[in-house]
């Protein structure tokens, strides 16, 4: 293997999960140098990739679907401090979520349809037809939210979307 595909091999080991622009930015490589590196390791099977919501995350090839649908949802601010909450206060309503995290109904509704979809968070409904939110995998998703660590950048991006929202709600 080539020097360049051992960094971003070892940089995606190293931080599963992570996302195209952050590989250029730590690696100091060119964008098409990354593409170009990163098309032969996944060729090669020594990386997988999850394209969510507009952005392509780069996993170690063991990591299975459910694992990295988690690990590319929880590099968005909101959606990770969504399952925190879920976490730290178990089953609660959308409403009581979304005001823990400290946003807007319908911005944590949007995350909230990319959790479920991927069965991260399962809405479950009583007989009244109330919505609670849980956490599918709890364990599971402790294990992985630990090996989520933003960089600056990555937070900086998160609260500029989060400002947008706010602004257009």
């Amino acid at each position: 293997m080539s020097d360049a595909r051992d960094r971003i091999a070892a940089r995606v080991r190293d931080d599963p999960g992570v996302h195209f622009n952050a590989v250029v930015r730590t690696t100091d490589l060119a964008p098409g140098q990354v593409q170009h590196h990163v098309r032969r390791l996944v060729r090669a099977g020594d990386l997988a990739v999850e394209r969510v919501s507009g952005r392509t995350h780069y996993f170690p090839p063991e990591y299975g679907d459910w694992e990295r649908g988690v690990l590319a949802l929880a590099r968005r601010e909101t959606a990770r401090d969504a399952l925190y909450y879920l976490l730290d206060e178990g089953p609660s309503s959308p409403a009581d979520v979304a005001e823990g995290v400290g946003v807007a109904r319908s911005t944590l509704e949007h995350h909230l349809d990319a959790l479920t979809e991927r069965g991260v968070v399962e809405k479950r409904r009583d007989e009244r037809n109330r919505v609670t939110l849980a956490l599918a995998r709890p364990e599971d998703t402790v294990r992985l939210l630990a090996a989520v660590d933003p960089s600056t950048a990555d937070r900086f991006v998160d609260r500029f979307e989060r400002l947008l929202d706010d602004l257009l709600d």
